[in-house]
C-alpha cells in the first residue's frame, strides 16, 4: 500500500491511498469518526439564565464547541475518568463567546475563542459550570473529531477512438476537467482528482451520437482512493489518521488472537 499527501491546508487533508481496498480504506474512515477520542462538553450546571435561549440549547451550543484534544494534552485523562471544568460568567449587554469560558486547566480549552453562544441584554445575567471529558462520536457527534471524513475511487477516464469527440462533450463538464483541442480534434484532460464521475459528459456524447455508445468513458481505479480529512481543530488530522491507523491495529491484534483461541 501507498499513500501520497496531496494537500494539506490547516485542518484539511488530502491523500492519494494505492493498492488498497474498499473495506480496509472504509474502515479507516469509520473509525476516524467514531473511535477517536476527544473532549467535549458533557454536562453543564445553569446557575443563571436570563437571556432569551433555552438552557437545553445553550448546553447543545456549549457541546459543540471544540476544545483542545491532541495527545499530549490529553494524555492525562485518556486511561482515567478525570473531567475538565469550565466556568461562564458574563453580564450584559454582551456577546457571550466561546473565549469567555475558563478552564480549570491552562492547556485545555475551547480551540476557537469567536464561537457565539448567546446574546445577553441590559441587566441579563448568565453563570454556568461546564463538564468536559473525554468520549467518542459512537456516543455522541459533539465527540467526532471529524467535519468531513469521506474517500472515492481514483477516477479515470479513457476515449473510444471510433467515435469522434466534440467541443460539446468538453463544455459539458461540470467542474472543467476536459478542454478541446481544436487543432488536433482532441479532449485534453485536466486534474483528474477534481472530477465526480457525474458522467455528464458521457450522456452529452451519447446524446450527440444518438447512440448508447458513448466517445468517452468515465470509470475509476479499483485499487486507488482519494481520502479527505477535515478536523473540527480539536486534533490535527494527521494525528486523527495515524490514531485511526492504531485502533484499527488494535482491532487486527484482537481479532487474530480470537481466531486462534486465545
Amino acid at each position: 500500500m501507498e499513500i501520497e499527501v496531496r494537500e494539506k491546508n490547516g485542518d484539511e487533508l488530502v491523500f492519494i491511498i494505492r493498492n488498497a481496498e474498499v473495506p480496509f480504506v472504509n474502515a479507516i474512515r469509520r473509525i476516524a469518526m467514531m473511535e477517536v477520542p476527544k473532549i467535549a462538553i458533557d454536562e453543564v450546571n445553569v446557575y443563571v439564565n436570563d437571556s432569551a435561549m433555552f438552557n437545553e440549547v445553550l448546553a447543545h451550543r456549549l457541546g459543540l464547541v471544540p476544545i483542545m484534544s491532541d495527545k499530549e494534552t490529553i494524555e492525562g485523562l485518556l486511561d482515567s475518568d478525570s473531567t475538565v471544568s469550565f466556568t461562564l460568567q458574563k453580564s450584559g449587554p454582551a456577546i457571550v463567546y466561546s473565549g469567555d469560558l475558563i478552564s480549570s486547566d491552562s492547556k485545555i480549552k475551547p480551540v476557537y475563542d469567536t464561537i457565539p453562544l448567546l446574546k445577553l441584554k441590559e441587566d441579563e445575567n448568565v453563570e454556568l459550570e461546564a463538564i468536559a471529558r473525554i468520549g467518542k462520536g459512537l456516543d455522541h457527534a459533539k465527540w467526532m473529531p471529524t467535519t468531513v471524513c469521506a474517500y472515492k475511487q481514483f477516477p479515470k477516464i479513457t476515449f473510444n477512438e471510433n467515435m469522434e469527440v466534440t467541443k460539446e462533450i468538453a463544455d459539458a463538464c461540470p467542474r472543467n476537467i476536459l478542454s478541446f483541442d481544436k487543432e488536433n480534434k482532441k479532449i485534453t484532460l485536466g486534474n483528474l482528482e477534481n472530477c465526480s464521475m457525474c458522467k455528464t459528459c458521457v450522456r452529452t456524447s451519447q446524446s450527440i451520437a444518438n447512440s448508447v455508445n458513448s466517445a468517452i468513458n468515465v470509470d475509476f481505479i479499483d485499487d486507488t482512493f482519494i481520502f479527505t480529512i477535515e478536523s473540527d481543530g480539536s486534533i490535527s488530522p494527521e494525528e486523527i489518521l495515524l490514531r485511526s491507523c492504531d485502533v484499527l491495529n488494535q482491532k487486527t491484534d484482537k481479532f487474530i488472537t480470537f481466531f486462534k483461541g486465545g
